[in-house]
């Protein structure tokens, strides 16, 4: 198991330089960049987003990565990619999957 709260404390010192923000959800943590949704934190471990499909095969090729299912009879996330922990706990590897990750997210429109 992996605690959100922990995991919310890693993306914060891996990447000072990325306006991250972060609200509870559905007893994880949703994490945003520039206010976008592109990070799951949750038991399963931290997911993020790629919405570029050559970057997703990238994440996914990491040892120990796989896509996002909360549960084994969940579906599986087209687009989130649970990071192995050896990513998460080394800082600089997690900063630049972070940065691929927020790179390529659209930003949220305007006035909603």
């Amino acid at each position: 198991m992996t605690d959100p709260a922990d995991l919310q404390a890693r993306m914060l010192a891996a990447a000072p330089d990325i306006e991250l923000s972060f609200r509870k959800m559905f007893g994880g943590i949703m994490g945003y960049a520039a206010e976008v949704p592109f990070a799951s934190l949750s038991d399963v471990g931290l997911a993020l987003k790629f919405t570029v499909t050559a970057e997703r095969d990238k994440a996914l090729a990491l040892p120990g990565a796989k896509p996002l299912q909360y549960e084994p009879d969940a579906p599986v996330s087209k687009t989130y990619v649970v990071l192995p922990p050896e990513v998460v706990a080394d800082g600089a590897a997690l900063h630049d999957w972070i940065v691929a990750s927020a790179n390529n997210l659209r930003p949220k429109p305007k006035g909603r």
